[in-house]
């Protein structure tokens, strides 16, 4: 792609537990969480292949033995991939620094980091040419977002430099957000302790803007995903469906749904909205499912309802049963005439008996 961003490395964190989204992460971590039919991790790294990024070093900690089989030397995806382990978790600094170990990457050079749970169209590529342009210790991805309140906002100066950290605050002075894509020079890093539990946000960062170190702010108001809670998962699936951000991953082409091999949908169910259908999923005459995330081997018979939901690996959503806004955890049955709304969470192997939640009065 870029001439000018030969053999980029990567460092990849990927050790966080998931808690906001069990309990589908119960079994799997979150980045390797079916995401318009692959590992949600695809989609970034396919990314950074298209940027130039060569070689990926994973920070894992959280259910780590599952990432080398689900994603190997990297060959498959063109990258040279490594492995690293936090035996306890360092927090971001610590675990970045921890990876750095696995860099061959000299001191002055830039290194990207990526947080696992990010989904975001932004210009990686011409991110990593600012902070090689500025000379910056350390450029950071900020998105604009509508309401600032909900996260820590970065304020910057007119030449980009980024001037505080600020934590959630009622009344942000900036909608500008740390959306979580970072560049380093590789010097900067190895300035973070060994072994040692370090934030970079709440301490590198601003150790850095306090010494006088150039930390850049790199905004732009590129379609951006935090994937961390089932609602923000589920859409971050469903935008890929529908092609509203593109990916090379994507194992089919865009549109309402996309199916994985062995999937059989009736043609007289309605299956839309970006839903993505897993492998071997069943979905029965007169179903309707819109915009969610159906895993391998779960079944939807016919007349049920799935709106905006997750149903697990190998599940059942039965006749009659209506589930809006949920996640079905693997292998749950929801028995006829349930409804199931607001955030609700069954979890694995549990079994609902018929009308045993409701919403409406049983007309």
């Amino acid at each position: 792609m870029e001439s000018s961003l030969p053999d980029l490395e990567a460092i990849l964190l990927v050790g966080g537990q998931g808690t906001r989204l069990r309990p589908l992460t119960l079994g799997t971590p979150k980045p390797l969480l079916p995401t318009a039919g692959v590992p949600f991790l695809a989609h970034q790294l396919a990314r950074a292949r298209s940027f130039g990024v060569r070689r990926i070093v994973f920070a894992t900690s959280y259910k780590a033995a599952m990432f080398e089989p689900a994603f190997g030397d990297g060959s498959a995806f063109g990258l040279s991939l490594e492995y690293m382990t936090e035996e306890t978790p360092l927090g971001t600094g610590g675990a970045i620094r921890n990876a750095a170990e696995a860099l061959t990457s000299g001191p002055s050079d830039p290194v990207l980091v990526l947080n696992g749970d990010i989904l975001s169209g932004h210009d990686i590529g011409d991110q990593v040419r600012t902070h090689l342009a500025r000379r910056a210790a350390v450029t950071l991805h900020l998105t604009e977002v509508d309401d600032p309140t909900r996260f820590g906002c970065v304020p910057t100066d007119e030449s980009g430099r980024v001037t505080a950290f600020l934590e959630k605050t009622p009344n942000p002075v900036t909608n500008r957000i740390n959306a979580g894509c970072y560049v380093f020079t590789r010097s900067v890093i190895d300035a973070i302790p060994r072994d040692e539990v370090v934030s970079v946000e709440r301490e590198t960062f601003p150790g850095l803007i306090e010494s006088g170190e150039l930390v850049l702010g790199y905004a732009d108001r590129s379609y951006w995903l935090d994937v961390g809670t089932p609602a923000a998962f589920v859409r971050g699936s469903r935008d890929l469906v529908l092609g509203r951000l593109g990916s090379p991953a994507l194992p089919g082409a865009t549109g309402e749904y996309l199916a994985l091999d062995g999937a059989q949908v009736s043609v007289e169910a309605k299956v839309q909205g970006g839903t993505a259908v897993g492998a071997r999923v069943v979905v029965g005459a007169g179903a309707s499912v819109v915009g969610s995330v159906l895993l391998d081997d779960c079944v939807i018979e016919p007349g049920a309802v799935v709106t905006d939901s997750v149903v697990g690996t190998g599940a059942r959503v039965c006749a009659g049963a209506v589930v809006h806004e949920a996640v079905i955890g693997d292998r749950a049955v929801v028995g006829p005439g349930n409804e199931l709304q607001h955030g609700v969470r069954v979890w694995p192997d549990i079994a609902l008996p018929e009308r045993a939640v409701r919403y409406s009065s049983d007309v």
